[in-house]
């Protein structure tokens, strides 16, 4: 069967337990795969891993590699090349296996030492802000998802994006360092924007800060989003 054409549920493995695998395991396993494991090291990741994805078995990377048709890196970006090119350097890949990696920055040029193991390499990026709990499940729907992949396998992830409730938006190669640059800047200012303005109204005695701002900050970005032709206030 060719890429293009491949149906029905998949196998999937997580590795990473951070804030966005479990979440992405959660949503496929909503959508009717199968998680087969999910790879956690720390007490923290283990405890996120069961909330997210109870039952699950907690696996090796080489176990999950082995044992998963669609493998998902969520990890943080420093980690993905190392990551990749160690599995193909003791030929863990499999020929044939679908690879998404999560990172913003890259595309599929990552997945190299993979792609010659015979990998189908898909990079997605959710366009969100992750709390790593349920929370998250709802906040899914209608978040845009960043979509690189060759040609003939593109509609699989833009399909995988929306079996988890999301929106697919392809994103060429060479555009992927500015993607990544917009969404560091939009996360870091707004975090950076809201911290200092609840510090200040805490610093004049005013309990919940954040409670006052939240109409102010969502008022603003939609009025903001509208003007760039997205989010229309009511």
């Amino acid at each position: 069967m060719k890429p293009s054409e491949r149906t029905g549920r998949l196998g999937v493995g997580i590795i990473g337990a951070g804030r966005v695998g479990p979440v992405l395991g959660a949503a496929l396993a909503g959508a009717g795969h199968a998680i087969v494991g999910v790879s956690a090291i720390s007490e923290q990741s283990r405890e996120r891993a069961d909330a997210m994805l109870p039952g699950v078995p907690v696996l090796t990377i080489p176990e999950l590699v082995e044992r998963s048709e669609l493998v998902v890196l969520a990890v943080p970006s420093r980690e993905l090349a190392s990551l990749i090119a160690g599995l193909a350097e003791t030929g863990t890949w499999q020929m044939g296996q679908l690879v998404l990696h999560t990172a913003p920055e890259f595309g599929i040029d990552i997945f190299a030492p993979a792609r010659a193991a015979g990998v189908i390499p898909l990079a997605v990026h959710p366009a969100m802000s992750f709390t790593g709990t349920s929370v998250d499940i709802a906040r899914l729907a209608g978040t845009y998802f960043a979509v690189t992949a060759p040609g003939a396998v593109l509609p699989i992830g833009q399909a995988l994006v929306v079996e988890m409730g999301g929106e697919p938006v392809v994103v060429a190669e060479a555009d992927r360092a500015a993607y990544a640059e917009a969404i560091e800047t939009a996360t870091t200012f707004s975090t950076a924007i809201v911290d200092q303005a609840a510090g200040l109204l805490a610093g004049i005695g005013i309990e919940a800060p954040g409670r006052l701002l939240a109409p102010l900050v969502r008022s603003s970005v939609e009025n903001a989003l509208a003007r760039t032709g997205g989010v229309v206030p009511e």
